[in-house]
Formats: C-alpha cells, structure tokens, sequence
C-alpha cells in the first residue's frame, strides 16, 4: 500500500502522487519513510530527498525546509527542491567555486555563515547530478504527469 507525497516549495508543486517510501535529509541524519509510518515532524538539511515508486528511484536536491509524515500522507515543504534533471552540472559546479572562494574572502562571522550555507546547497546540487550519470533513475517531474 503506497503512501501520498506532496513537495512543495514557495514558487510551485514539485511533485504530488503515491511514493513506496522516501529518504530525507533530516537533521540528526537520513529519515526512511515507509507507509503508515508514525506521525512526524522535523526540520530538512539540505541534501538528497530519494523517492521511490514501483522500484524506480527518483532524486531531488533539496536546500532544506521541513516534512510532516501524518496518517499515510508525507509533505514535504522545501525552500527549494530540484529534480535531478533540472540541475545542470556546470553551473552547479560554478557555484560551489564561487561558494569556496566566499569562504576564504569572507570579512564577518555572517558573511561566513551565508558562503557556507551557499557551499552546502551548491555540494548537495552537484552530488545529485552526479547520480543522473551514473545511477538510473527515473524524474520525478514526468512521473507526476503520468
């Protein structure tokens, strides 16, 4: 029996449909979500969201925020969320340079908070389009248009 998932950031609905189970990034480490899991609530790191429906596994970059796992329904509510297929490489690479040279130009102790969190998302951006090349995976975008 699957379980309804709903992601949802400021801007849009990423996905809404059945999943078999989920892992998030919470913050004392990753959450497997199976159906009719107890009730929850917890803050999001940013990292991998890994979602998966039928024996295909979906990946999503996810820059934090906070899930809600009720009854046999999960929300997560993201600052923000990408499908591995929306992240381009490159740029993602671009940004944890920029990231890096922040960190070591920084000039205040917020400065340096900002360039790390910046560093973080860029990390976890590039780590998910890593595993587009080398793990198959199906998008979550076109399973939620079927």
């Amino acid at each position: 029996m699957p379980m309804q998932l709903q992601i949802i950031t400021a801007e849009r609905e990423v996905f809404s449909g059945e999943v078999d189970a989920l892992v998030a990034p919470g913050v004392a480490g990753q959450l497997g979500i199976l159906p009719n899991h107890a009730p929850l609530m917890t803050v999001l790191e940013p990292g991998e969201l890994l979602v998966r429906t039928g024996g295909d596994d979906s990946y999503l970059a996810l820059s934090g925020g906070y899930l809600e796992v009720l009854g046999n329904q999960v929300i997560v509510l993201a600052d923000a969320a990408e499908d591995v297929d929306e992240i381009d490489e490159a740029r993602a690479q671009e940004a944890l340079a920029r990231a890096q040279e922040r960190i070591s130009s920084r000039e205040t102790d917020i400065e340096l908070e900002q360039a790390v969190a910046s560093l973080r998302r860029a990390q976890v951006r590039v780590t998910v389009a890593r595993r587009r090349r080398s793990t198959p995976h199906r998008s979550l975008s076109r399973q939620a248009q079927q």
